[in-house]
């Protein structure tokens, strides 16, 4: 039950809500009679947000969806008592938030954004490299891609989550810098990748070393922003002096020179 859970922890959010429910009231309806209205309703909804907080963590859904379920019963409360607002904005707010958000919910993959500094970096690796090709697996809003498109270097990206695709694919067209596609990760094709670099998550990196050190060419390099592979050891790691204080894990694919072939 508990994998279920993981692989879809939108299921575990919700089920953390209607468990805490119960127990709020248990411990509020008391009372009910003796603390005025307003303040007890603000103590239910941080007690529920509490114990939803508490069986998320439980239930081993990643650290976000702590914070996701404490604020949830206060947006809705704070909603509530505010009254006579209409439905659609809320309908709309949830429709962008599944457009932006739905690699979380559906993989654990949040929108993490690649600083500055690391894509600096990155460029310096593929010219010390010599490396043509680059893939930015999850890409989401390509600044990466479009940092390290030109200059004889062809780089590229795919991203899932509908709205940063498309805003993505937009930023890329009017700078005619880099090639975004919308797809899944795991059916992308990355065997004439020199170097394929991820930002992430902890979830699904097992699975990702599978894929990309069954079907990168030798020679080519993987690079992880900040989430090591499971049990492989990097050939390197590049610890960067940003104010995020990043790490780059450099896992190399089949020969160990870290040479691109052919």
């Amino acid at each position: 039950m508990l994998v279920l859970f993981r692989k879809t922890p939108i299921l575990g959010a919700l089920l953390a809500q209607v468990v805490a429910l119960p127990v709020v009231a248990a411990v509020t309806a008391p009372l009910s009679t003796a603390v005025e209205r307003l303040p007890l309703i603000v103590a239910a909804l941080v007690l529920q947000g509490l114990i939803a907080a508490g069986i998320t963590r439980i239930l081993g859904l990643a650290r976000w969806w702590l914070l996701i379920a404490f604020l949830f019963p206060l947006a809705m409360g704070t909603a509530l008592l505010i009254g006579n607002l209409p439905a659609w904005p809320f309908g709309i707010a949830f429709l962008l938030l599944a457009l932006v958000f739905s690699n979380t919910t559906r993989g654990r993959i949040p929108l993490y954004l690649t600083n500055t500094e690391t894509t600096s970096v990155l460029k310096d690796l593929m010219r010390d490299r010599g490396a043509s090709r680059m893939l930015d697996l999850g890409c989401g809003l390509g600044g990466v891609v479009r940092a390290l498109d030109g200059e004889g270097r062809r780089a590229g990206g795919v991203e899932n989550a509908p709205a940063v695709y498309l805003a993505a694919k937009l930023l890329s067209t009017l700078t005619g810098r880099g090639d975004i596609r919308r797809g899944d990760l795991w059916k992308t094709d990355v065997s004439q990748e020199d170097v394929v670099y991820a930002f992430l998550s902890p979830a699904p990196m097992a699975a990702l070393w599978q894929k990309l050190s069954t079907e990168m060419k030798p020679g080519s390099l993987f690079v992880s922003n900040s989430f090591a592979v499971p049990d492989v050891d990097p050939d390197e790691i590049w610890e960067l002096q940003d104010g995020r204080k990043t790490k780059l894990f450099l896992y190399p694919i089949g020969n160990a020179d870290g040479e691109i072939s052919g």
